[in-house]
């Protein structure tokens, strides 16, 4: 009895405690016993005639699809039992023996744990982890609110508690961050000497279609015999990458879904040797044009505006690609009403700020410029930032806390504590002298949605740097998450197929383990890479 009681709840104890009755037969209150049903407390004092052999054939048969290799959920489940409370308040274990009265799931844990793996939860975690039983949150119209999910009042009163549309709609920028990702590994060397022939782009919206592949230049080198130290692996040190595409609706329902035809521009985070030489050349430059006596001179890091505006040996800069092709498509889409969305995780999310800048200030009649970025670095000063609303750029940050890189560069000063100083008169008068004057003197922009690692019920809580960074992980974060005083939703959608691949040594053993015995295909169809290394490498 001791045996089984390991793997069933403790407060199922008393189910195996055999009453005797009046006829010498036994009567049963076993949740084990599909037959059994829960009493008041009136009839629970009653007692029934069961015959032996029957009612154990009944035990051993649902014992045996409750521990058998394959799960099975059981039907027709019991009600909940209620328990007799006494005159006084307590709860009264008269008759419930000894091991039912000592509520032992308050004092094993592991009975709870035990609990959360019964068949119906083994059964919801096949399909999470199955590739072929992925689930998506409604994908209702957002044709009369469109522009409010666009951000048009920053996303005021959809963010905590989570709007559902909202969570559909950035876990599909996401995914079209994904693609980015996917584009460059799988082809991710350029030839030196031609320009590059157009890429396949494996979108996970099959509405949209992709009209240009964009590409980053480096404005650095490596020396050449670099590439000798590693055959094979030449495109780590190549200056130019290719980093992202635009893509544009030509779906005509889901146009309609939307309430217009929108334009994704797609960012992916750093993947080669001399983009991490950017991202380390951390001090702010200028940023072209004049200085705005309301905002003071807007300044951006030197690495990313270099990524931003460098042209390649035989492709344009990254800012003239995006510019001639977001104005090729307003020509071609005139009359309609369009927006513009541009998403990237990592360094993606900070050229995605220097993307929308250049859109709001070269391009006439833009339409309206949302950013949903994912693991953003700080990427200029408090100049830049109020530049970009200036200029009715939305901008939604979505941040892990746990994620150093979205505390980088600059000066390890929270935005809360940057809030509160500012307050001040005096502080404020002092730091704003800082913003104007100080190399490393950063600030965010927009509207801030922050999840936790920690809140996930798959994930370690002590997760490493990769994880906290990963973008799976963070669209896993989001589609989990429900308002910042609430826990990790469990209705969430999204499979954890991809999660257990990419962080296998971050999941909960639990987890893990009984991934392992449910025997799933959880082969890896594309090498898929995040800004950051891999602790195995």
């Amino acid at each position: 009895m001791m045996q089984i009681g390991a793997t069933l709840p403790a407060n199922n104890f008393n189910m195996f405690q055999a009453r005797s009755s009046t006829t010498g037969g036994f009567s049963y209150g076993s949740l084990l016993n599909t037959s059994a049903r829960g009493c008041s407390t009136k009839s629970m004092m009653k007692t029934t005639t069961v015959s032996t052999t029957s009612s154990t054939r009944q035990h051993l048969s649902n014992l045996d699809k409750l521990l058998g290799t394959e799960p099975k959920v059981i039907l027709n489940e019991p009600e909940v039992v209620q328990e007799e409370i006494s005159d006084n308040g307590a709860l009264d274990n008269r008759g419930k023996g000894l091991l039912g009265g000592l509520n032992l799931s308050q004092i094993w844990p592991e009975n709870k744990v035990a609990e959360e793996m019964s068949p119906r939860h083994l059964n919801r975690l096949r399909r999470l982890l199955s590739k072929n039983g992925i689930e998506y949150s409604p994908r209702n119209s957002l044709a009369s609110r469109w522009r409010e999910y666009h951000g048009s009042n920053n996303w005021s009163g959809l963010l905590d508690p989570l709007d559902e549309n909202l969570r559909r709609e950035m876990i599909r920028y996401g995914e079209f961050i994904q693609a980015a990702y996917h584009c460059f590994h799988s082809d991710p060397a350029m030839s030196a000497d031609e320009s590059p022939s157009p890429r396949h782009v494996a979108l996970p919206d099959k509405s949209y279609r992709v009209t240009k592949n964009l590409y980053a230049t480096s404005s650095v080198g490596l020396p050449k015999w670099v590439d000798k130290l590693a055959p094979g692996l030449d495109w780590m040190s190549q200056r130019s990458s290719c980093i992202g595409y635009v893509a544009v609706c030509d779906d005509q329902r889901e146009i309609s879904r939307m309430g217009r035809r929108d334009i994704v521009i797609s960012l992916r985070g750093t993947a080669t040797c001399l983009e991490w030489v950017e991202n380390m050349r951390d001090l702010l430059v200028q940023v072209p044009g004049e200085k705005n006596p309301s905002y003071g001179q807007p300044k951006v890091e030197c690495g990313f505006l270099s990524l931003h505006k460098t042209t390649g040996a035989h492709v344009p800069s990254l800012a003239d690609s995006v510019v001639e092709e977001i104005k090729r498509l307003i020509e071609l889409y005139k009359g309609e009403t369009l927006s513009i969305t541009v998403t990237g995780h990592s360094l993606g999310a900070a050229l995605a700020l220097l993307v929308a800048d250049d859109l709001s200030t070269h391009v006439k009649d833009v339409p309206p410029i949302a950013v949903y970025s994912f693991g953003g670095p700080r990427v200029g000063n408090r100049g830049f930032a109020k530049r970009l609303s200036s200029k009715n750029v939305k901008v939604l940050r979505i941040v892990n806390s746990q994620d150093l890189i979205t505390r980088v560069p600059g000066m390890f000063v929270s935005e809360e504590l940057d809030k509160k100083l500012r307050e001040s008169c005096v502080a404020n008068k002092v730091l704003n002298m800082l913003d104007n004057n100080m190399p490393w003197a950063y600030a965010h922009v927009g509207t801030e949605l922050r999840v936790d690692t920690k809140k996930s019920p798959y994930l370690k809580p002590d997760a490493d740097v990769a994880c906290c960074h990963d973008l799976e992980a963070y669209l896993h974060l989001v589609d989990g998450f429900l308002a910042s005083n609430c826990p990790f939703r469990a209705n969430a959608k999204r499979s954890l197929a991809k999660l257990v691949l990419e962080q296998n040594t971050n999941m909960k053993k639990l987890y893990t383990s009984k991934a392992q015995g449910l025997k799933l295909n959880l082969e890896r169809d594309i090498q898929m890479s995040t800004c950051l290394p891999s602790p195995s490498q």
